[in-house]
């Protein structure tokens, strides 16, 4: 079992360096990535339990749609001053330097390519896109997000304290006056361009992911407990090809004693990411 550590020092550094001596490597990341950006994490230390909607809930009562909505409307309030870290940016530094096959990340929030990430496998989907479900018109969340406001005049301002959700929505309440945008093209269902739980990776997503590790000599995980089974799969397509793996996450991960793991490290991810950059002159 590799020894735990709480912040960047040169023997764990070098650990993680080592990765890159079988070529680029191949990074996950998990919503820890983000949380400097001030989006609050799934499973982090003193998060509350949460119960995600369903697309099962989402595509058949009408309440989960006026919840998501209304969510989705006040969650834009705090979007505004979301930005990219320092971790995000380290990670777009060290795939220009070609010292990564690229990301494959389980967030939706956008932050690597806003940051310069180039390629990136999105497993669970982007939320800055809402899709019509009947014959899938794609449209941008803002213009889909300005419909709501002409339907729902007042809502944002008696809204506007709700607190932020690791989805980038808001835990709104009072939902039950709010109407639901539909698709100005057919009329039909509007809904996000995310992989609910209950739903599958697209196989053109999960393609491209498989492609990144392709690429790569070594997996390293960043920012991710690895709870759900998405980055699972990337991770025995890896020890199948018996890729040294690296991890740096705040709490455990359910990969922590397998013996494919030649690195954990216990801290944030925006401080080692960025020594590891910093190291590798990225």
């Amino acid at each position: 079992m590799p020894d735990f550590e709480t912040a960047p020092n040169e023997s764990q550094l070098d650990l993680l360096v080592d990765l890159f001596d079988h070529g680029p490597v191949a990074l996950i990341t998990g919503a820890g990535v983000s949380t400097d950006s001030g989006i609050p994490d799934y499973r982090g230390q003193g998060t509350p339990p949460r119960t995600p909607m369903s697309v099962h809930q989402f595509s058949t009562e009408h309440r989960y749609r006026q919840r998501f909505w209304g969510g989705a409307r006040i969650g834009t309030e705090h979007w505004k001053s979301i930005q990219p870290n320092d971790g995000h940016r380290a990670v777009a530094r060290l795939e220009a330097a070609g010292l990564l096959s690229g990301v494959i990340t389980q967030n939706t929030d956008g932050l690597h390519r806003r940051a310069g990430s180039k390629k990136v496998a999105e497993l669970h989907g982007n939320g800055s896109i809402m899709r019509c479900v009947e014959n899938g018109h794609r449209w941008n969340r803002e213009e889909t997000l300005a419909w709501f406001d002409v339907a729902n005049p007042g809502f944002v301002e008696k809204n506007r304290d709700a607190q932020l959700t690791p989805d980038g929505d808001a835990d709104v309440r009072d939902v039950d006056e709010v109407v639901v945008p539909i698709c100005p093209a057919c009329g039909g269902q509007l809904r996000p361009d995310v992989v609910y739980f209950g739903e599958h990776v697209p196989t053109t997503t999960f393609a491209l992911a498989e492609e990144i590790l392709a690429g790569a000599g070594a997996l390293l995980v960043a920012g991710s407990s690895l709870a759900v089974n998405t980055p699972i799969r990337v991770i025995n397509r890896a020890e199948a090809r018996d890729l040294p793996i690296g991890i740096i996450n705040r709490g455990p991960t359910a990969i922590d004693s397998r013996p494919s793991i030649a690195v954990r490290i216990e801290g944030g991810t925006t401080d080692w990411l960025g020594a590891l950059a910093g190291r590798l002159g990225a």
